[in-house]
């Protein structure tokens, strides 16, 4: 219980910090859907583009975090000499990816059909090299255990982002300010400066690096490379097929829909999904805390106990967010202030359903990454994503972005499977399913509660009984699994 209190807390503040960079999103939503109206097709451009680079950032990083975390916990390397290889590393390889972009430039752009913008490309792509090279001083800070200092440069971008966003969005226009000449006469928005201001926030943290990056000797061991990058392609190819599962509907979807308004429907598919992207927040604070925790735990003999209890307390809290959202999305759907995206909102329990899997897919990883048989996790995602990609082809043209919603629950649903059935082979694991089952049955009979008390009941009353609902699960997680006496700080006052 120790071992999951100290995990807890971790995942705790690098939740703050996952929570408030995610949080960005939804600062954001209510921005740029006011700015930009869903028949203008702004807002699709920038899902389009940000997905893009979110497929670009795998590609850079090719797995070496984990590897980072991988090697610096093994008692015969030198963690300074780790860190410093997977620097170089990432650093040369995002250069060269720089280097090749603006040599190629022109063609880019018009594959991706923006050949009269080919500015907005080389920003972002630029803002992804650099994204790509931080990644590796911030899992430095995470096997420093430096979570405060982690949360708090996740803070700088965030707050400055929105700052920035806000300022050209919807100050500057209503104050009828035109500093350094940004607008037209008329204040025209150009969403390409959305792409700006996110360069020069990446450009600010990484400038807070300085300390990460400095006061050691850099050294590239070739042979300890060599043996990572061994480690590290299958993960590459993991890590491709997994970014897929999120970033692909929102890539194709332009070459894949027939209608006209292929930048309108992708606008408002990615503004309804930023509201289930709480799912996206547990996962990604999770997964912050519980990588080096089990790669520094592995010697341990009492891991497998630990694993297994990790995952079912994973799946109680996601599945208690997912109720949550449910109860209250008549309320969350006033983070989008525009209503002409608000069809799009069918999408979100869809949505949170495939981030689930994708959570569950990533606590069941872990065998074949502590067993170095990281080539199962490439096949596991490979195949998720070959279900994704079949799913979005043989409909997306006839059900526009309901079917990328139900892909993404395909592609995942597949890799979680597989990893399980093949990961009990191989590592077996004691998952207590009997309970996990229950927590998700108890789920499904509430979720139809809440959308028939939505459907049938006035507004308030149906947020009674949401509550009321939401508030059982909570009695069932603590009567069953977590006693109020066992929390830290306040459980002494219920013994």
């Amino acid at each position: 219980m120790a071992n999951l209190k100290s995990l807890a807390k971790d995942t705790a503040i690098y939740g703050l910090s996952s929570i408030a960079g995610r949080f960005i999103n939804y600062l954001l939503v209510p921005i740029q859907t006011t700015a930009f109206v869903a028949s203008g097709g702004q807002y699709g451009v920038v899902t389009n583009i940000y997905a893009y680079t979110a497929l670009l950032l795998v590609i850079l990083t090719y797995g070496m975090e984990t590897t980072f975390f991988r090697y610096v916990n093994k008692t015969e390397e030198n963690p300074q000499t780790v860190y410093s290889t997977v620097l170089i590393s990432v650093g040369m390889t995002a250069a060269l990816f720089v280097a090749l972009v603006f040599s190629f430039l022109p063609q880019i752009a018009t594959f991706m059909k923006y050949p009269d913008h080919q500015s907005w490309v080389a920003v972002m792509f630029v803002c992804v090299a650099i994204d790509a090279f931080k990644c590796i001083p911030f899992a430095y800070l995470r096997y420093k255990k430096k979570a405060i200092k982690f949360a708090a440069l996740q803070l700088v971008n965030i707050v400055l982002n929105i700052v920035l966003n806000l300022l050209y969005l919807i100050v500057l226009p209503a104050l009828k300010l035109n500093p350094f000449g940004l607008y037209d006469a008329q204040f025209t928005l150009d969403v390409g400066m959305v792409f700006y201001i996110n360069l020069i926030c990446t450009a600010v943290v990484l400038l807070c690096f300085w300390r990460e990056l400095t006061g050691f000797r850099w050294r590239f061991d070739v042979q300890l490379w060599r043996r990572m990058l061994r480690y590290a392609m299958p993960l590459l190819v993991l890590g491709i097929a997994g970014i897929l599962n999120q970033t692909l509907d929102k890539i194709i979807f332009p070459y894949l829909y027939d209608g006209a308004d292929e930048k309108t429907q992708l606008g408002i598919y990615g503004a309804a999904t930023k509201i289930a992207m709480i799912m996206a927040m547990i996962t990604q604070a999770f997964r912050y805390a519980y990588e080096p925790f089990v790669f520094g735990k592995s010697k341990d003999k009492d891991n497998r106990e630990t694993y297994a209890k990790a995952m079912k307390f994973f799946i109680i809290f996601t599945l208690l967010a997912f109720l949550v959202v449910i109860a209250y999305l008549d309320i969350l759907r006033f983070i989008i202030p525009n209503a002409s995206y608000w069809p799009g909102l069918r999408v979100v329990p869809i949505v949170m359903a495939a981030e689930i899997m994708m959570g569950v897919y990533f606590n069941l990883s872990f065998w074949y990454k502590l067993i170095d048989k990281t080539i199962y996790g490439a096949w596991f995602s490979a195949a998720g994503c070959l279900v994704l990609v079949t799913v979005n082809v043989l409909f997306v043209p006839k059900y526009s972005y309901m079917a990328c919603a139900w892909g993404g629950v395909a592609g995942y649903g597949t890799a979680m499977v597989l990893s399980y059935l093949v990961g009990q082979r191989k590592y077996p694991i004691n998952y207590p399913l009997k309970s996990i089952g229950v927590y998700v049955a108890i789920t499904a009979l509430f979720y139809f509660l809440m959308n028939l008390a939505n459907d049938n009941l006035p507004e308030w009353a149906a947020l009674a009984v949401n509550t009321v609902l939401v508030m059982a699960f909570i009695g069932h997680i603590v009567y069953h699994d977590l006693p109020l006496k066992s929390l830290p700080v306040v459980g002494k006052y219920f013994r």
